[in-house]
């Protein structure tokens, strides 16, 4: 005989509902949130303006910036209960339904990131396999010659293939038995993993001197220029204006705080940018080697420092696990946004929505990895090549323009939503003063950095 819980399972599934639970949905979020942009890219951009005055900067931003964007998409999606342009069209004033273009460009965005997402997801894995087996510390390499061989070969296809149908498998499941059940396991893995490679590196001669650059605030080093990339920093590292939150926003049971979660998130994803940075810095240092050395930190950098540690194949396997681990969390959280828009809007079954989404952005791949040092590397499209042109077009013109999308939306335009996060009166004021006056400059100064127009 079926239990009280096996029926009322079996009820929510006969009905159509496929909801977070509060735990499950701050997995998935912190899973979001948590990327390649909190292992790879921090660590390096906070070696290269300043270490721990970068830091503190870097900590602030996110907490006036990043915070209330990321609580308004939480709030849109709930409140919207729906994909990133259903929402708006659900909260939006009569007359007003062109607020769901900025959800479609949300959708947009999150598509073309994953069709580069996948090629670095890839890369992280063949670096798993290759220190996990020695083969990546065998006769002398030559780390910088080993990058861009592999990158520049046909290898890294059957990677991101693995990365692209690995993701599909997650996402056909739907939300409860594959978003949250993938994330429940993923994130409290990929916080075991990190504890335990910082205790190994802070174990190394010389940790302390790597830990102190991180940690020890030297505000003479900050400029205007470190203090654009810190904010855009913080914008990027929470997975805002890809329509994630708001999509992951619309699966949350109703008694859910959406003011506790989005605290959680940002707590989470500063907590895993820190260890991080203790992973990096003290190997580093131990092993005299710079840590401001751009996107080649991990992949040329970090390879020689494990090759000069004792069972440095196990750690540096670790490592490149806990970074495939973090990409997979996030290509999760994205590759969502499409299959909710097109279940919605287009009719398909998630499976079909799933199964074309994954042939589509996998053919996309191909030749953006291609584009890498390879065969298409010559074959330019507005001056870039296929990777960095995604990668641009998506990251510094799509995002700032959806985050800004939506922090006026709430602020200013929808109907209602404001109310979701159920803030006390002075909360509320304080997020709303940040979302109407303070929080919409900054975004524009993102957008008109990363644009290029100054800096």
């Amino acid at each position: 005989m079926a239990t009280d819980s096996t029926n009322q399972a079996r009820k929510k599934q006969a009905q159509g509902a496929d909801t977070f639970s509060s735990f499950g949905f701050i997995m998935a979020a912190i899973g979001s949130a948590v990327g390649l942009g909190n292992m790879w890219k921090f660590p390096y951009i906070t070696g290269m303006y300043g270490g721990g005055a970068f830091l503190v900067l870097f900590i602030v931003c996110l907490l006036l910036i990043g915070l209330p964007i990321l609580l308004a998409e939480m709030a849109l999606g709930r409140a919207g209960r729906g994909d990133a342009v259903t929402s708006y069209h659900a909260l939006a004033k009569k007359g007003q339904k062109i607020w769901g273009v900025f959800g479609l460009l949300s959708v947009i965005a999150s598509f073309l990131i994953l069709c580069y997402y996948s090629v670095v997801t890839g890369w992280t894995m063949h670096y798993a396999v290759a220190s996990l087996t020695g083969n990546l510390f065998r006769g002398g390499q030559q780390y910088a010659e080993h990058f861009a061989s592999f990158t520049a070969g046909t290898s890294p296809l059957l990677y991101q293939l693995l990365a692209v149908a690995g993701t599909g498998w997650v996402i056909a499941r739907g939300v409860t038995s594959g978003i949250e059940k993938f994330n429940k396991i993923m994130i409290p893995s990929l916080g075991i993993i990190l504890l335990l490679l910082m205790l190994r590196a802070l174990w190394l001669p010389n940790a302390g001197a790597g830990a102190s650059f991180f940690l020890q605030p030297d505000f003479s080093k900050l400029s205007v220029i470190s203090a654009l990339v810190a904010l855009g920093q913080a914008f990027y590292s929470l997975s805002l204006g890809m329509g994630a939150m708001v999509t992951y926003g619309s699966y949350v049971d109703a008694k859910q705080s959406l003011g506790r979660a989005a605290i959680a998130v940002g707590a989470g994803n500063i907590v895993y940018g820190l260890i991080a940075g203790l992973i990096i810095f003290p190997t580093t240092y131990a092993f005299g080697l710079q840590a401001a050395q751009g996107p080649g930190l991990v992949f040329i950098v970090l390879p020689s420092a494990f090759s000069g540690m004792p069972f440095g194949y196990l750690f540096g396997g670790l490592f490149f696990i806990l970074l495939a681990t973090a990409a997979f969390t996030s290509l999760v959280s994205l590759l969502e946004v499409p299959v909710a828009f097109t279940i919605k809007h287009w009719g398909w079954s998630r499976k079909t929505s799933v199964l074309v989404l994954c042939v589509t952005i996998y053919a996309i791949s191909v030749p953006t990895s291609l584009s890498v040092g390879g065969a298409l590397s010559n074959w330019m499209l507005a001056g870039k090549p296929l990777f960095d042109f995604l990668d641009f077009f998506a990251s510094n013109l799509l995002l700032p323009i959806a985050g800004l999308a939506v922090t006026l939306f709430i602020g200013y335009a929808a109907r209602k939503g404001a109310e979701e996060p159920r803030l006390g009166p002075g909360t509320f004021r304080l997020w709303m003063f940040l979302l109407r006056y303070i929080v919409p400059v900054f975004v524009t100064l993102i957008f008109l950095y990363s644009m290029g127009v100054f800096g």
